[in-house]
C-alpha cells in the first residue's frame, strides 16, 4: 500500500498543488493537510480518495495559491460606527464644541473597518482543487498497482513452495506412522518380555489410539483447502488484503497443530521452515489493500 502521487494545476487565478503519500495500515486512515477556505469540503475531497483506495495510511497535503486563494474582503462594523458618531455628536452637544465629523475622522477608528480572508472557495475553485486531486489519486493508486503486481508474483511463488512442501509431508506421513507403530511395540514389548500375562489384541489398539494422535492427516487436507483459497482470492479483482491476512493466520494454525502433533524430527525441521514462509507471507500481506 506503499504510494505517492503528486499534481498541480496552473490557472491566470488559482495555482492548485496536491501531494499524496500512503503507508502500510490495516484499514483506511486519511489524513488531510489544507487551507482553512476548503474545510467545508473536506468530507467530499475525502469521498473522492475511498472511491479508489480502501486501506492504508495515507496523508493529502493540498496548496492553493493565487488570486482566488488569497481574495479578501473589507467589512464594516456599522454598529460601532453609529456609536461613534453618536458619542462624537454628544461630545459636541456638551461641550459646545465646533467643527464637523468627517469622513476621515472616522477612518482614525481601525476597528471600524476590517479585512477579512474569504472563508470558503467558490464554487469554481473548489471543483478544480477536487479535480487535481483525482489525478493525483490515480497516479497514487497506479504506483500501488505496479507494486501489488510484484506482491501478487512473490506471494503466489510462496503459496506454491509451501504447497509443495505438504505433499512431501503428506508423503511422510505414511511411513512416520508406520515407524511409529513399530517404535511404540518396540517399547512394550521390552516392557512385557518379563511377563506372560496381557492381552495381545487391547495392546494393538492401544497402539493404534497412539498413533492416531499423532496423524496430521487432517491438518494437511485443511492447508491444501486453505491454499487453493489463497491461491483463488488473490486472483479477485478487489481489495483482499484481509482475507488473504485471514487465510494465513488459518494455515498458521494448522502448522502449529502439526508441529505440536509430530514426533519425526524431518516434518519438525520442515514445519519451522513453513512457518518461516507462512510469517512472511503475513509480512507481505500487510502491503495488500
Amino acid at each position: 500500500m506503499t504510494g505517492y502521487g503528486r499534481e498541480e494545476l496552473h490557472k491566470e487565478d488559482i495555482e492548485v498543488s496536491v501531494e499524496i503519500k500512503t503507508i502500510n495500515h490495516r484499514y483506511l486512515d486519511i489524513s488531510f493537510y489544507i487551507p482553512k477556505s476548503l474545510l467545508h469540503i473536506e468530507d467530499q475531497l475525502k469521498m473522492i480518495i475511498q472511491e479508489k483506495m480502501k486501506r492504508g495510511k495515507i496523508a493529502v497535503s493540498i496548496h492553493v495559491t493565487g488570486k482566488k486563494a488569497n481574495e479578501k474582503q473589507l467589512h464594516t462594523d456599522w454598529d460601532l460606527a453609529r456609536q461613534y458618531i453618536d458619542q462624537l455628536r454628544q461630545l459636541q452637544s456638551t461641550y459646545q464644541l465646533s467643527g464637523d465629523i468627517s469622513i476621515e475622522m472616522l477612518g482614525q477608528f481601525p476597528d471600524i473597518f476590517t479585512i477579512q480572508e474569504v472563508e470558503e472557495a467558490d464554487s469554481e475553485s473548489e471543483e478544480s482543487i477536487k479535480l487535481t486531486l483525482a489525478k493525483a489519486v490515480d497516479k497514487t493508486v497506479q504506483m500501488r498497482l505496479n507494486e501489488g503486481t510484484a506482491l501478487k508474483k512473490d506471494l503466489l511463488e510462496r503459496s506454491e513452495k509451501i504447497q509443495y512442501k505438504i505433499k512431501q509431508l503428506g508423503e511422510r506421513r505414511k511411513i512416520v506412522i508406520i515407524e511409529y507403530q513399530e517404535r511404540i511395540l518396540e517399547r512394550i514389548n521390552k516392557y512385557l518380555e518379563n511377563t506372560s500375562v496381557y492381552d495381545e489384541s487391547r495392546l494393538y489398539q492401544e497402539i493404534a489410539i497412539l498413533a492416531e494422535k499423532g496423524d496430521i492427516s487432517e491438518e494437511l487436507t485443511r492447508l491444501h483447502s486453505h491454499l487453493k483459497q489463497f491461491q483463488y482470492i488473490i486472483e479477485e479483482n478487489q481489495p483482499v488484503g484481509r482475507k488473504l491476512d485471514f487465510i494465513v493466520q488459518e494455515m498458521n494454525r494448522e502448522l502449529n497443530t502439526i508441529g505440536s502433533k509430530s514426533n519425526d524430527p524431518w516434518i519438525s525441521e520442515q514445519i519451522v521452515y513453513l512457518k518461516s514462509e507462512a510469517e512472511k507471507m503475513k509480512e507481505q500481506i500487510q502491503n495488500i489493500e
